[in-house]
């Protein structure tokens, strides 16, 4: 078991969050609040990049599917960056909703260390960051490759405070997904009327992200399987399947909501 207090060196270390999901940028604040790092978060690939380009980062943490620049992109560009000006590898960490094998593929040819599926709760940040950021000498405990699985289905309340560390984080997380989610929800019933494919898979991305915040596995499962299938046949062909998993987000999320 780590030990209670973050070590003392920390809070002179730099961390870079790299996230579009609000949500997700306030916990990774509050977390890296809790254990005394400095930190950077950002919404997008390029904001991470005019980011390191003027900051010392010891690690990045970073979405995969972003707008503007998605994290594949920004990490080719840091490992480009770092080759042409002879600089330290910066360690990089990916966040994803999904660890199917070609997306392990594509998070390390991107030039990625490590592989994470969401969420990323205060006990699992902590021991990344034991792994990831160099020691009091400068030295890093950590080399080579990670992939980390999934979270269980469909928490209690109990749980999500011993998973995210108290009552006043999981309330303030739980209205903020619960009312993104619901607005994502209205946006899919908005493309399934006008056959928009590209704002249905833009808006399932998103709630991928909110259901695998939470651990919805199966829910996740069917969005991914939903958003590929968009791809090759277009809404009109999936408007039954996606009505059904529209009414299971919506029970999902009322579940949530009395939490």
């Amino acid at each position: 078991m780590p030990s209670a207090n973050p070590p003392a060196h920390w809070q002179h270390l730099w961390v870079l969050v790299v996230e579009d999901h609000c949500t997700y940028r306030s916990l990774m604040e509050a977390f890296l609040d809790t254990l005394g790092v400095r930190h950077v978060v950002v919404g997008e690939g390029e904001s991470a990049l005019r980011v390191l380009a003027s900051v010392r980062v010891d690690l990045v943490i970073s979405d995969c599917r972003m707008p503007v620049m998605d994290g594949y992109t920004m990490s080719n560009k840091i490992r480009r960056r770092e080759r042409a000006l002879d600089l330290p590898r910066v360690p990089i960490v990916a966040l994803t909703g999904s660890l199917t094998p070609d997306e392990i593929t594509r998070c390390f040819d991107a030039g990625m260390d490590a592989c994470l599926v969401k969420p990323l709760s205060l006990p699992r940040l902590r021991e990344l960051l034991e792994s990831w950021l160099p020691d009091a000498h400068g030295q890093r405990s950590t080399s080579g490759r990670w992939v980390v699985g999934a979270c269980a289905d469909w928490p209690t309340r109990a749980q999500l405070i011993e998973t995210f560390g108290s009552q006043s984080v999981v309330d303030a997380m739980l209205k903020s997904l619960v009312q993104e989610a619901r607005a994502d929800q209205q946006a899919l019933l908005q493309g399934q009327i006008s056959l928009d494919a590209g704002l249905v898979g833009e808006r399932l991305h998103r709630l991928v992200g909110s259901l695998a915040f939470l651990g919805a596995v199966e829910l996740e499962q069917r969005c991914q399987a939903l958003m590929a299938d968009l791809r090759s046949k277009g809404v009109r062909a999936n408007r039954s399947v996606l009505e059904q998993l529209l009414k299971d987000v919506c029970i999902y999320l009322d579940y949530l909501a009395e939490l």
